[in-house]
């Protein structure tokens, strides 16, 4: 008896920890188990429909173009993540900084928010021939119409979470003689961060669709090009398999920014807040 009640907190813990190891491997094992299902569905297709490679190439024949035309393809997806990383930098800078210029004072945010609206709203197509006018280079060019495009979303989440920070907290802090960067250091920064991890996690997929749009409109080729040219390469050419790897790449590129990020926002916000707490009912 005494054995069996020794052992049961033990079980007890064992427990969760067995419910978390499953709850990790169903959230891998069940995406990847749905994109083979499409692979094995899309292959089928092609094989009993008989449809044309150079229209919709199967998957053997994607990942046959994968691996030849990786020498190719390699370098440019290169330069459209290095690109792309980049512009997330300067954006997660400048987004935070002037988010906190913004919330100084009401008159500030009224005269200069609307500087920021208009940006976001100016489809980026639209204004690239003028940054590629004045820009010193098109790598230039590409990064700052890729910053424009992830600028906003982290701006305004950013000022938004600065804005909701509880107001008997503030008065808490001036209470106390808080000066204002102490009240922004210690309040105002720690209780934003859910907003401006959000905020990341949207920058960093408008970062990659920024600098691909951006190619396109700008144009660019050769040797230093990233994805985009080669997307509309392959187009030309007809090579529809490598057109589908340059995608493929694409869409990985996209989903390891998407999980560095989501991981980031996990580590920051884990331990405390709500969003990342498991419930426990």
């Amino acid at each position: 008896m005494s054995t069996d009640i020794a052992d049961a907190p033990a079980a007890s813990l064992s427990n969760p920890m067995t419910a978390k190891r499953r709850d990790l491997v169903l959230r891998i094992a069940v995406p990847f188990a749905t994109v083979a299902a499409l692979v094995v569905v899309w292959g089928l297709y092609v094989k009993l429909s008989g449809v044309a490679p150079y229209i919709l190439p199967g998957p053997g024949a994607v990942a046959s173009a994968f691996v030849s035309d990786w020498g190719t393809l390699a370098p440019a997806l290169w330069v459209t993540t290095k690109i792309t990383f980049m512009s997330l930098l300067l954006a997660l800078v400048g987004g935070v900084g002037f988010a906190i210029f913004l919330v100084q004072s009401r008159w500030i945010e009224i005269a200069f928010y609307p500087l920021a609206v208009i940006l976001q709203v100016t489809p980026i197509v639209a204004i690239s021939p003028l940054i590629l006018i004045y820009a010193p280079s098109t790598q230039v060019a590409l990064l700052i119409c890729a910053f424009l495009v992830a600028f906003f979303p982290i701006l305004s989440n950013m000022v938004q979470g600065l804005k909701s920070v509880d107001h008997n907290l503030i008065n808490l802090f001036e209470l106390y003689g808080a000066s204002r960067w102490q009240t922004l250091l210690y309040l105002k920064l720690p209780a934003a961060q859910p907003y401006f991890m959000t905020g990341l996690r949207i920058g960093g997929g408008l970062a990659l669709i920024a600098a691909v749009v951006a190619e396109f409109a700008a144009g660019s080729a050769g040797a230093g090009s990233g994805l985009a040219f080669r997307l509309l390469e392959a187009q030309y050419r007809m090579n529809i398999p490598r057109l589908f790897a340059a995608l493929l790449m694409l869409s990985l590129l996209g989903v390891a920014i998407f999980v560095i990020t989501s991981f980031i926002s996990w580590l920051s916000l884990h331990r405390w807040h709500e969003s990342s707490l498991k419930r426990e009912n």
